[in-house]
């Protein structure tokens, strides 16, 4: 196993959250789904980005995460290259399956249904996310700040 985000990745995980856990493991390179309703990323609400459990790119931003009703953290866009998709045919559907453009862990489906400006939800598995909030909201009240895409972080 790799601890550097440069490293390959894998079942035994890699980047910066250690060792993933065996339902992590599961979902990520099993390509297995948790039941709906069961993460606590379905509620939350604190600015912050979404990362890969794996292997910790950045997917996500909490400015796109809305309540989709179906009981898994959705967003209606991901970070530019960020998540790769592929059809899916498994279970006797056609779906279109999400996962992490740097280590290829699944991360969930992707459905046409979503809010604008998109019309795209991304249906995902909270288990392969890493939600990390944003340090300057955590410290500072109120006030806009400009998003750093290279870091995931506020500036």
């Amino acid at each position: 196993m790799s601890d550097s985000l440069s490293g390959s990745c894998g079942a035994g995980g890699c980047g910066p959250r250690g060792p993933l856990t065996p339902e992590q493991e599961q979902i990520l390179f099993g390509h297995g789904t948790e039941y709906p309703g069961s993460s606590p990323l379905n509620h939350e609400k604190r600015e912050g980005a979404y990362h890969c459990a794996a292997c910790g790119a950045l997917l996500f931003r909490s400015t796109t995460k809305y309540e989709s009703g179906s009981g898994w953290p959705s967003f209606w866009a991901a970070e530019p290259n960020a998540v790769a998709t592929h059809k899916d045919t498994s279970h006797g559907m056609v779906r279109t399956e999400a996962h992490c453009a740097q280590c290829e862990g699944h991360l969930g489906h992707v459905f046409p249904d979503g809010p604008p400006p998109t019309g795209q939800r991304y249906c995902m598995n909270g288990l392969a996310l890493d939600f990390r909030p944003d340090p300057q909201r955590a410290t500072s009240a109120g006030g806009a700040t400009a998003m750093d895409h290279t870091s995931g972080w506020a500036s």
